[in-house]
């Protein structure tokens, strides 16, 4: 665990995006999302695949990233004459 990575998330204010990577077995993995909430002992993030609680004890990097890029706009239509 990573002391300075746990704290981080836990003073993070909530709806914050962010990428917190957790120990699990046979290495690590990572979750990009918005904190939804962080307890004593563990915090939640919203994902592209939903809710994810991961332990803080297991965290052992995490930081802010940039909001996702705009959708893409709608392909422009040629004037009509």
């Amino acid at each position: 665990m990573s002391l300075a990575a746990a704290h981080f998330v836990s003073v993070t204010e909530l709806g914050a995006r962010i990428v917190v990577r957790t120990r699990i077995e046979g290495g690590v993995t990572d979750a990009v999302g918005y904190l939804r909430a962080c307890t004593d002992t563990e915090c939640t993030v919203e994902t592209k695949r939903g809710l994810v609680t991961l332990a803080l004890a297991d965290i052992v990097a995490a930081k802010q990233v940039p909001p996702p890029p705009p959708a893409p706009r709608a392909p422009r239509r040629p004037l009509a004459d």
